[in-house]
């Protein structure tokens, strides 16, 4: 972890003075200014896009993640945070010294040291909480574990649920655990169940930012959500049923049905972390801007709760836990190459929808936002597809009383974006921080999941197309 710091500072400096147009030179108001917009427009990218050859290092890094694991095993074990750094050097090197936009990367650095960040605070802080569960592995005990662990995903995120859950969700099923127990637990957990709040998914907490009324999400798409959680659980709990009763073994163990907590004290870690959330200048206005430092009072908040609560965590509960630092420091190597190689890719996608922006429907919305979020980080994609939306109508994503009249409009198309962004979120690995952090840990207990491709041919596309191609014929077919 000493290693990604250094390289996240180098980063950090590198970006701000080694910039053709140094960041330290322009007025302070036009740097606020600049990091409250939207950042596709720090560069004209509508008159003057990236070159498309630069997705390439993206598509690369893509392939790799998916094949590596497969095919060359021992070599991407050992090498994948220098091959993810190396992409992403040709995408920083390009916007430094080629396309002179050095405050795209600065704007991603930013939302990359938030989202780690988070991840850290909230896996730290949960690794100290041991949950003990005595009870026994029925489809029906698991699916009210699914269901609670996708309920509570929206007071403390996705990430927060799935680290404290993930471990007694596994010993709960020790005896009989199979791959597609973890897979349905990212499906739910790590995704779904957060579509309720901006608490529960990055893209909604952006949404919020910029002003979508923080009941907005749940007034409006708690039915398509909760249809939603029941047809997975459904799938779920016929998958699980079949298992149990071909289990072989008699379970002849005598169960309490107690559930034991350990390292109580780190409920209000998470509790100083979900409330440090807020703030941030654009909600809250007397939170003081560290620009232009790449992170602000809430990240430094966040890495220090980190910091105590593992110095003072209950080291029972760790080792109970089996806690490392490894899921956290793949989810950090990998996510910064995809950070920053996608920032092209983002670009051309703001391009085309804004280009294209009156001629979009519902339709294109819903599934334009989910296939790219199952690919590309979803809050980004949310964004720009949230601005071609509000442009439709003449209205700006930049100015807080247009996103407020925009709530006023036809629910449909921010409807589709919000639900897509979060669900689809479910379609791969690399959809969702919490989703590697979920395999990375499962597999250092024993669990062999599937590759990246076989996740999506095996699991996500069979069970999660269908259902999110009936939701959208439900609700958004034909519609705007």
């Amino acid at each position: 972890m000493k290693k990604f710091l250094i390289l996240v500072i180098l980063f950090s400096f590198s970006t701000i003075y080694f910039s053709p147009t140094n960041i330290f030179a322009n007025n302070l108001n036009e740097k606020i200014e600049v990091k409250q917009s939207d950042h596709s427009s720090e560069h004209n990218i509508f008159e003057n896009p990236p070159s498309p050859y630069m997705v390439i290092p993206f598509i690369v890094l893509l392939l790799m993640i998916a094949t590596g694991p497969l095919f060359y095993r021992h070599f991407w074990e050992h090498n994948y945070p220098k091959i993810s750094i190396a992409l992403g050097s040709i995408t920083v090197f390009y916007y430094l010294f080629i396309f002179n936009d050095p405050l795209s990367l600065l704007h991603t650095l930013e939302e990359y040291i938030s989202f780690i960040a988070l991840l850290t605070s909230l896996f730290v802080a949960s690794g100290g909480i041991l949950i003990k569960i005595d009870r026994k592995s029925t489809p029906l005990a698991n699916v009210l574990l699914l269901l609670f662990g996708g309920v509570i995903s929206n007071f403390i995120g996705t990430t927060g649920a799935s680290m404290l859950l993930i471990r007694p969700y596994i010993r709960m099923n020790r005896n009989r655990i199979k791959p597609y127990h973890i897979i349905f637990f990212i499906f739910i957990v790590s995704n779904i169940g957060g579509g309720l709040t901006p608490i529960g998914d990055p893209p909604l907490f952006l949404g919020f930012l910029k002003g979508i009324d923080f009941f907005w999400v749940v007034t409006h798409v708690w039915h398509i959500w909760l249809l939603t959680i029941v047809l997975v659980l459904t799938v779920f709990y016929l998958i699980d049923s079949n298992n149990y009763k071909s289990k072989s073994e008699i379970d002849d163990k005598e169960y309490t049905g107690r559930i034991e907590i350990k390292g109580k004290k780190n409920f209000l870690y998470l509790l100083i972390i979900i409330i440090s959330v807020f703030l941030d200048p654009a909600v809250l206005s007397f939170v003081p801007s560290l620009h232009p430092l790449p992170f602000g009072i809430r990240e430094i908040i966040m890495f220090s709760v980190a910091f105590i609560s593992y110095r003072r965590a209950d080291k029972e509960a760790l080792k109970g836990n089996e806690f490392d630092f490894e899921p956290i420091k793949e989810v950090a190597f990998l996510f910064v190459g995809i950070f920053a190689t996608m920032i092209p890719a983002l670009q051309l996608v703001a391009y085309e929808t804004h280009k294209f922006g009156e001629k979009l429907t519902a339709d294109i919305f819903y599934w334009g936002t989910g296939i790219l979020s199952s690919i590309l980080d979803n809050a980004p994609t949310y964004l720009n597809f949230l601005s071609a939306a509000m442009g439709k109508f003449g209205l700006n994503i930049d100015n807080f009383q247009h996103v407020k009249e925009f709530e006023t409009h036809d629910p449909i198309y921010l409807m589709a974006i919000s639900v897509a962004a979060v669900f689809f979120g479910a379609m791969t690995y690399i959809g969702n921080g919490p989703n590697f952090m979920v395999k990375s840990i499962s597999e250092s207990s024993g669990i062999k999941l599937p590759s990246f491709f076989g996740y999506v041919v095996k699991y996500s596309f069979p069970i999660l197309i269908p259902i999110f191609t009936l939701i959208w014929f439900l609700f958004f077919y034909g519609r705007g």
